[in-house]
């Protein structure tokens, strides 16, 4: 991959969607167009947007999309008790495989809206049903075994499946079944996997959630870990209006037009870092 571009995108649930999309035709906005990069990376919210931008579908009709009232979406909330549950997994799991597997049994065992109505949400996102000839890595985690997952268009599982997958919160979303097996979302292993981009040249990071701890290692290491490998590399995160505008529920449709509009507006403060690495 010497001399290529990575573009990586992190979860954050449908307001990370909205806040990446509008980052995006931001940028693109003011003459840096990051959508063509040589390889996608899509974690969570990340894989609904980077399989449009695999797709080749314009930035800015998305962005535009968001702005819309979110009629197709399903709300949803992360509760404190579920997010003590996911704060004691960590604090007690040695390995993020350890921390994958009690995460799959979570998810396994909640009760959540049916896996097909979820499936049709995730389908409703994306503008097309195939993978594209550019090469797209959705992630996930296998809910039996912990065991993180990359699907690409060689994995011989359908595009929607393999988004929904990564998309699937555990204990608000149910997991995704592929094959006879059940996966939920990649973010369990990492917000952003941004170590997937090793090897590439440059590498734009934009992460809704940075935050780490435990066995979960954080977007900021993993840009760390990159650049000490010699790549160029910008970590791009919402900045505080962005953060207001998002609020404290991520899954709330509610909030998608103002995170996409706040992630347009601030692709403008980054749009010279951003460059600087790309170009």
């Amino acid at each position: 991959m010497t001399g290529s571009r990575a573009l990586v995108l992190g979860g954050g649930g449908v307001t990370g969607i909205a806040w990446e999309f509008g980052v995006l035709a931001g940028l693109t906005e003011v003459g840096v167009d990051v959508t063509g990069a040589d390889l996608v990376v899509g974690t969570s919210a990340g894989a609904v947007v980077g399989a449009v931008i695999a797709s080749g579908a314009p930035v800015r009709d998305r962005y535009e999309a968001q702005l819309a009232p979110a009629h197709d979406e399903l709300a949803a909330r992360l509760g404190p008790g579920l997010l003590a549950r996911y704060a004691w997994a960590l604090a007690i799991s040695r390995s993020p495989q350890r921390f994958g597997a009690r995460m799959g049994a979570l998810a396994l065992a909640a009760k959540t809206v049916p896996a097909q109505a979820r499936r049709e949400v995730i389908a409703s996102r994306l503008p097309v049903g195939d993978w594209s000839d550019r090469a797209l890595k959705v992630t996930a985690v296998d809910a039996s075994t912990g065991k993180f997952v990359v699907f690409d268009r060689d994995s011989g599982v359908p595009l929607v499946d393999a988004v929904a997958a990564s998309c699937a919160v555990p204990g608000v979303w149910p997991p995704a079944e592929i094959n006879g097996r059940r996966y939920i979302d990649g973010g369990m292993r990492s917000a952003a996997n941004a170590d997937l981009a090793a090897g590439a040249s440059s590498v734009v990071i934009l992460a809704p959630v940075v935050r780490g701890g435990g066995v979960l290692q954080p977007p900021q290491r993993q840009a760390e870990a990159l650049r000490a490998r010699g790549a160029r590399v910008v970590l791009v995160h919402p900045d505080p209006a962005a953060l207001r505008a998002i609020g404290r529920n991520v899954l709330d449709p509610a909030r998608r037009r103002p995170a996409a509009e706040a992630g347009f507006t601030q692709a403008a403060t980054v749009s010279d870092a951003v460059a600087e690495v790309w170009h």
